[in-house]
């Protein structure tokens, strides 16, 4: 993987990003904080490359201080607001992510930064998936695009996320690192914005 080529290709796909994207982060930021009371943004601890601690910025979609909020989304359901299941469709929530992509600590492809809990007791080989900055999107993110609505359906979502999703993201993951190529990503993105792109995992 030419991880130059790669931080390039981040570097200019978010600068553009963010020059189209900034009146609507603006728009979502102000209904997230009238809604919430609160700062609109978001900033969440997850496990980035080398397993190291990130701090990523979202649009606030939950009430702040409520101590019933789970790791598994779904669980969450009582405390997100009426914008925030919006943006959660729409994936809105996502979008000041491209900072954290600018200042280096994510990609726009790759393994989606996850809780600590997770990626960062990758164990043996898996732990290959760690070398890589975090995306906002990939193929694992494109599978489950409506993961949330998946473990809702689900008795036990906490089971089910750790025993057939997890394991299933870290397959993909591998995946994607050992077929890697530039116009992969490109491809990737396409799929996540337009829903068209390579559909190599059904």
């Amino acid at each position: 993987m030419d991880s130059l080529l790669k931080r390039i290709f981040d570097i200019v796909t978010a600068a553009a990003g963010l020059l189209l994207a900034l009146p609507l982060i603006g728009l979502c930021w102000t209904i997230a904080a009238i809604d919430t009371r609160s700062n609109g943004f978001f900033i969440q601890k997850r496990i980035g490359r080398h397993g190291r601690v990130i701090h990523v910025c979202k649009i606030k979609t939950m009430y702040p201080g409520d101590s019933r909020r789970s790791p598994i989304a779904s669980r969450n359901a009582a405390v997100i607001t009426g914008s925030g299941r919006f943006f959660r469709k729409y994936k809105l929530d996502e979008l000041p992510q491209l900072f954290n992509v600018l200042l280096g600590s994510m990609s726009i492809v790759g393994p989606r930064p996850d809780v600590p809990g997770y990626a960062d007791r990758l164990e043996g080989g898996d732990r290959i998936i760690l070398q890589l900055r975090p995306g906002i999107t990939g193929p694992a993110s494109i599978k489950y695009k409506n993961e949330e609505e998946i473990l809702a359906s689900m008795d036990d979502p906490l089971a089910y996320n750790d025993q057939v999703i997890w394991p299933d993201k870290v397959r993909l993951n591998k995946e994607y690192i050992r077929n890697y190529s530039l116009l992969r990503d490109f491809g990737y993105i396409l799929q996540t914005l337009f829903g068209r792109g390579p559909h190599e995992h059904p």
